[in-house]
């Protein structure tokens, strides 16, 4: 009898093995000796697989991250760069895949169908550990700001994801420095700058507009 696993296992079997997709659901079942409504079962189409194949890594990432005895100890942005670097970990098992989902994705901006699982499952941990930052003031709270964080994150994982798939360097060191260096940069942003604090003076300043006069320096 079919499974979840069986089935993403044996599609991922044949794509590497033909470099496309099955022609049809009937082929594929056949070549798998199951009944095609037992393939339905499970998944509504091929790019469904791919979908939770994506999402299933996602979730095996935050599970094992979060399982670890020095999670709780993590400031924010050590959760978020120990998710970056325990995905692309777990990937590496299944690098080949990776490969041939993302580079028969189309260009553009839009994320791709098979990446909408995944992009939940990530903007729900993104969020999670976000507030927990902002509550901690490790983030700045940023007036309709702060709300775009995740995005923030979400295209650097993006960025990342895409960066690695064409990383030839031996044990994708430049992937793990991309890493680094992106969420590092993305963190630095979500902080506290003088900006805010350039922010909050002309806030008072506005608030306060009639203290000038007050003070006798008016023109």
């Amino acid at each position: 009898m079919a499974t979840t696993e069986s089935i993403q296992k044996a599609y991922i079997d044949y794509v590497l093995t033909e470099g496309e997709q099955p022609k049809s659901v009937y082929v594929f079942a056949k070549k798998n000796k199951m009944p095609e409504e037992e393939f339905y079962r499970y998944f509504g189409s091929f790019d469904a697989i791919e979908q939770n194949i994506w999402a299933d890594i996602t979730k095996k990432t935050i599970s094992e991250i979060k399982g670890q005895d020095v999670w709780l100890q993590y400031s924010v942005r050590e959760k978020a760069l120990s998710f970056f670097y325990s995905f692309f970990e777990l990937l590496k098992s299944a690098r080949s895949f990776a490969m041939y989902s993302v580079k028969k994705q189309p260009k553009g901006f839009a994320t791709p169908m098979i990446f909408t699982g995944m992009k939940s499952v990530f903007e729900t941990f993104a969020d999670e550990i976000l507030i927990e930052g902002i509550e901690s003031s490790e983030l700045s709270d940023r007036k309709f700001f702060s709300k775009r964080y995740k995005d923030a994150l979400w295209v650097q994982f993006g960025f990342v994801l895409h960066f690695w798939i064409n990383d030839n360097s031996a044990g994708f060191e430049k992937a793990d420095e991309a890493i680094e260096k992106g969420v590092n940069v993305t963190f630095d942003l979500f902080q506290r700058s003088p900006i805010d604090n350039l922010l909050e003076y002309g806030k008072f300043l506005a608030q306060n507009s009639g203290l000038k006069e007050t003070m006798g320096f008016g023109s």
